[in-house]
């Protein structure tokens, strides 16, 4: 008997240890209750423990969930008869409310979010053509509304991140799908219009700086060729001089040289002078 005791104790003892702890898993927080009165809230991921017995806890998945809805029908500012399909992207944000306003259960929290959320989409597509609702800005005029919605959410303890939408049908009178189409068409063409004109304009400036680049280059390389042939005229002139200075006589014969080599040059060239011009001096000199 002794023995049988001991074995329940230790059983006991067992059964006591493995209802004092919890384990939170990351993404997760918990809430201990004792006697059904939240004592502790917003517990992090980790090994805890809790009084047997006496407390509880309850762990929620704080991650990002879906939260779906059925498609609702939205009439917009030109009167069209539009479905739109969406879901939303939320996440616990404050554990108590949260737990006191839906009693822990998500199947609530998505019943009293999905009315907030068509409220708000039904204010601003009622404001919106049915062009601008299923033109590739939907999703923008969707984010004007996440301040709105997380207002109301707030009272739930949840955070809307995002809402996405899945499909939109249009009215099926096909006149107005047409029309609805054709102004999609006109509005890109439109822009494509303006992207090729900026393009053209960008390449009238492109060449225009090309040019005037162009320009400046030569300008400078003309300048730079003047003022180098300037110096070498220059040196040119100083050797001349240089030259003349050493040995004057020398240097005039030299030139008539020179200029009867140019003027003989072809060698059929014809000069008619008299005897005694001076460019004939040298070539009659005894010297």
């Amino acid at each position: 008997m002794r023995f049988s005791l001991w074995i329940a104790i230790a059983v006991s003892a067992l059964l006591a240890l493995l209802g004092s702890v919890f384990v939170v898993n990351e993404g997760h927080s918990a809430i201990v209750f004792r006697l059904g009165t939240i004592v502790r809230t917003d517990i992090s991921p980790g090994l805890h423990f809790k009084v047997p017995l006496v407390e509880s806890a309850r762990v929620f998945d704080r991650r990002l969930q879906v939260l779906d809805s059925e498609p609702e029908r939205y009439l917009t500012d030109d009167k069209q008869d539009v479905s739109i399909d969406f879901f939303a992207l939320g996440r616990i944000e404050n554990l108590q409310a949260f737990y006191r306003a839906t009693g822990g259960d998500e199947e609530v929290a998505v019943q009293r979010l999905a009315p907030i959320i068509r409220d708000s989409l039904r204010n601003e597509i009622n404001g919106r053509t049915l062009q601008e609702v299923v033109s590739g800005e939907r999703n923008a005029f969707i984010g004007k509304q996440l301040a709105t919605i997380n207002k109301g959410a707030q009272t739930l303890g949840v955070k809307i991140v995002d809402i996405r939408i899945k499909r939109i049908e249009l009215p099926t009178d096909s006149n107005v799908v047409g029309s609805v189409y054709d102004q999609m068409r006109s509005q890109r063409l439109q822009v494509a219009s303006q992207l090729r004109a900026e393009g053209v304009e960008q390449a009238q400036t492109i060449r225009a700086k090309a040019d005037r680049d162009r320009a400046v280059l030569l300008a400078e390389a003309e300048r730079d060729a003047q003022k180098l042939r300037g110096e070498g005229d220059a040196e040119a002139t100083r050797l001349y001089a240089q030259a003349a200075n050493k040995d004057p006589s020398f240097y005039a014969f030299q030139r008539s040289l020179d200029a009867y080599r140019a003027s003989f040059a072809d060698g059929q060239s014809v000069i008619v002078l008299d005897r005694d011009d001076p460019f004939l001096q040298y070539m009659k000199s005894d010297r």
